[in-house]
Order: C-alpha cells, then structure tokens, then sequence
C-alpha cells in the first residue's frame, strides 16, 4: 500500500508519522464508510472492521445486504474512517482506495471482529451477535487498499488541553 503524503495540503504528515497514525486508526473500534458502485450510481455502507493482513476485513450479509453483490460486479472500491470528539478537537481520517473480493464465513475473524466492538465475553453480547458466529450467511469482504490517504486534523479549542 502506498501512504500518499505529500498532496500540498497543511494537513499532510511525513511518511512515517502517517504509518503511526494509520495503525492507531486502524486499531480503535470505529465505524469504516465503505463506498461502491454500480451501474454508475455511488452507494455508501457503513460497517464494522477489521484490519488483519494488510486488508480490512467487512462481514456482511450474502442474502440481504447489496454491496457483496456490487464488489462480485465491481470490486474497485474506497474506504473512509473517521475518529472524531469535539470536546478535544480530535479530527484523524483515513481515506482508501483499492479493490475488494468476496470471502466465505469465518467464524475465528468474526470472533475477531466483534470482540473489538463488544469485548471478549460471548455472554455479555446481544444474542443477536452471537447468532451469526455460527451463520454462514454472515461472509466476509477483504478489502486491499492500494493507497492510502492519513490526516490528522486535529485542533486546539481555546482554553483547553493540546488535542489527543
């Protein structure tokens, strides 16, 4: 994946800085907007993440969601992740493009995935949740980004602390 970093914005970061902060984005539990199309009309999904492997892995429903039926016709794709808190001035975007493919269940990445948002304790989720570690209906979208875009648009609010 190449980190493009230098587009003449003042927000652009250094290469390395932009690594750092790419991982910190991609750890946290935050929603990723993932962006298609089809038939030339743009559709926009948010979703749930992982990142493993240099991708970012997207569980979806293969009977009643519709973008792993447009990534099968058209699997150039973008992603966006945003971690955002006005009350410290947090602003981080990540922004990708690269092409997905559609993968059958895993129930080990799906435990993977949800623990991130629910925590590790099975009992404490909404049995909902729960239900689709055995559901192969449930697949998942790796995603592989080609490039990359990291900002960090973080500002000072007059008064307080230096932003995170």
């Amino acid at each position: 994946m190449r980190i493009i970093h230098n587009t003449g914005s003042r927000f652009d970061l250094g290469e390395s800085r932009a690594r750092l902060l790419l991982e910190e984005i991609l750890s946290r539990p935050l929603f990723a907007h993932l962006a298609t199309a089809v038939d030339t009309v743009p559709r926009e999904s948010p979703v749930w993440f992982l990142w493993e492997e240099e991708a970012v892995w997207i569980t979806g429903n293969s009977k009643t969601d519709s973008f792993p039926h447009r990534i099968e016709r058209e699997p150039r794709c973008a992603i966006g992740i945003v971690d955002f808190d006005r009350t410290k001035g947090l602003v981080h975007h990540v922004g990708f493009r690269g092409r997905c493919q559609v993968l059958g269940h895993d129930k080990q990445r799906m435990i993977r995935l949800l623990s991130r948002y629910f925590g590790g304790q099975f009992e404490n989720w909404d049995p909902r949740f729960v239900k689709i570690l055995d559901d192969l209906d449930f697949i998942f979208i790796r995603f592989e980004p080609e490039t990359a875009v990291v900002r960090d648009q973080s500002y000072r609010i007059k008064g307080a602390a230096e932003p995170c």
